[in-house]
């Protein structure tokens, strides 16, 4: 019998099911706080260098500065007395506003002027540790486990995380932040397939969209969290902490039985089988003989011969596999330069950051009611919007932030939708000999467009409009590829490579 028969049997969404999602879930808001926390621990407050700075006049005792009306000292067009006294640096040390932050990575660095860079940069570090993490971790889980892997990387996030918190030095706080990035994928990935495992075909794409608002949860949690806590190293240590408490897991967590017999443990996935029956209120009467199932029908010597090279090696194949690619790619890159960044939008950064959280739910949720109708131009159209609302937001004066952040709000809403979108959508265009390899390798993009989004507000040095101009133009180039892409709502699934190829020519040759 099928495994997917057997979920039928027993129940593919009971309260087995259920029950291991809450499991699964619980983390993301962890994972959403690990993810978010730099937009508050590596904020840049207003400053000054006290070499150049206080006038003479100013020195009189008890006076004190007004940072609320100080532009940050390095900014183009800050006030002159603000900057540094040499190109070398500020000889006199660097005083920095507490109005809203007591403390920041930046604060206790000096990452200021010359050394703005290395905040950057350590975002983008951390960034390529989910990079690093999805391609270590996803080898290993296929060969130790999604349950292993899972305690593992909650074990390293805990331990790395309350480590950050006591860092000496940027450079060793650097290091254990990358190692965080790693677990993130680690957990998130592993978790996502563990659920999805253990779940009936019909109830599978409400589930991932269940995890997507816990994540979304801890989004918005932050934003409290953050606003309650204003030393750094004590949020570092608030979002770290209560991993440990995910150690009950050991026993709670179960395995996944499809690994299990993928790894010819049959009689122990018989018997988690039969304790999920159980738990569902269906107990199996009679033995049940498992085998694995090759949803394509085709042997396993032959699916073996494709490569992700053939992603590439035939016209229309390559050409939807790039633009797919380019899709991963702009939508981390977009959603994450949004989400880091929320400081230069000129309003209260808690509230941005609560916003920029709350508008993840309704764009989750919309896409479950287009893409039933067209996954094409669902994507186009949210693109659009993300691309559009970036853009106009460089012709909002600074003086009406309200507007400006509403813009952004719009353009985290579209690129939000179009991030849920590309998940079901890629998985549809590949075809069932090269899918798997399609989807790593777009997963593999995304990672990249994490990596890049914060370095691209060192564009800033140029231009303060800069970044957004990126943000805004990517989305629609991106948006004018997918038309390019076949529609896959309703329709079957390719199971070949000759088929993609032969589809799109038939279509090409009836286009007038």
């Amino acid at each position: 019998m099928k495994f997917d028969d057997v979920l039928n049997q027993i129940g593919g969404f009971g309260r087995f099911q259920k029950t291991l999602y809450i499991w699964i879930c619980l983390p993301q808001i962890l994972l959403a706080f690990h993810m978010f926390v730099s937009i508050f621990t590596s904020a840049v407050p207003p400053h000054l260098c006290l070499s150049a700075w206080p006038p003479p006049a100013a020195q009189e005792p008890g006076l004190s500065y007004n940072f609320s009306q100080l532009e940050l000292a390095c900014s183009p067009g800050g006030p002159a007395h603000a900057r540094p006294s040499n190109s070398s640096g500020c000889q006199g040390g660097w005083e920095y506003g507490k109005e809203i932050f007591h403390s920041t990575v930046v604060t206790e660095w000096d990452l200021v002027c010359e050394n703005a860079s290395l905040n950057n940069i350590g975002s983008s570090i951390y960034m390529s540790g989910l990079l690093v993490g999805a391609v270590l971790f996803g080898a290993l889980a296929d060969k130790y486990g999604r349950r292993t892997i899972i305690l593992v990387g909650l074990a390293l996030q805990a331990v790395f995380g309350v480590g950050a918190a006591f860092a000496p030095t940027f450079y060793i706080y650097i290091v254990l932040r990358f190692v965080v990035g790693t677990t993130i994928s680690a957990v998130i990935m592993n978790a996502f397939v563990l659920g999805t495992e253990w779940t009936g075909l019909k109830h599978r794409m409400l589930a991932g969209i269940i995890t997507d608002y816990f994540f979304g949860f801890g989004y918005i949690l932050l934003a409290g969290v953050a606003y309650l806590i204003r030393d750094w190293r004590h949020l570092q240590l608030a979002i770290s902490a209560p991993g440990f408490l995910f150690i009950f897991y050991i026993w709670v967590l179960p395995k996944s039985a499809r690994w299990l017999m993928a790894n010819q443990k049959n009689e122990e996935a018989l018997d988690l089988i039969r304790k999920a029956a159980l738990v569902n209120g269906n107990p199996l009467t009679n033995d049940i003989e498992l085998q694995q199932e090759h949803k394509s029908g085709k042997p396993v010597v032959e699916q073996r011969k494709h490569t992700v090279i053939d992603l590439v090696r035939t016209p229309k194949m390559r050409r939807q596999s790039l633009i797919v690619f380019y899709l991963w790619f702009v939508n981390v890159l977009v959603y994450y330069g949004l989400s880091l960044n929320i400081s230069d939008f000129g309003i209260n950064i808690y509230l941005t950051q609560f916003i920029f959280g709350l508008v993840e739910m309704p764009a989750r949720t919309i896409t479950l009611f287009t893409l039933n109708r067209s996954r094409r131009i669902s994507q186009l159209a949210f693109l659009t919007v993300g691309g559009l609302a970036c853009l106009m937001t460089i012709f909002i004066p600074d003086d009406l932030s309200i507007i400006r952040t509403a813009l952004a709000m719009v353009g985290k809403f579209g690129i939000t939708a179009s991030l849920s979108i590309i998940y079901v959508y890629s998985a549809e265009v590949f075809p069932t000999v090269v899918r798997q390899s399609g989807i790593g390798m777009g997963s593999m993009c995304a990672r990249a467009g994490g990596v890049i989004a914060p370095i691209i507000y060192l564009l800033k040095r140029h231009s303060q409009n800069a970044p957004m101009v990126v943000f805004g133009l990517c989305p629609l180039v991106g948006a004018a590829l997918t038309m390019l892409l076949p529609e896959t709502a309703n329709k079957a699934l390719p199971d070949t490579i000759k088929e993609v190829e032969g589809t799109i020519e038939s279509e090409e040759k009836f286009e007038p």
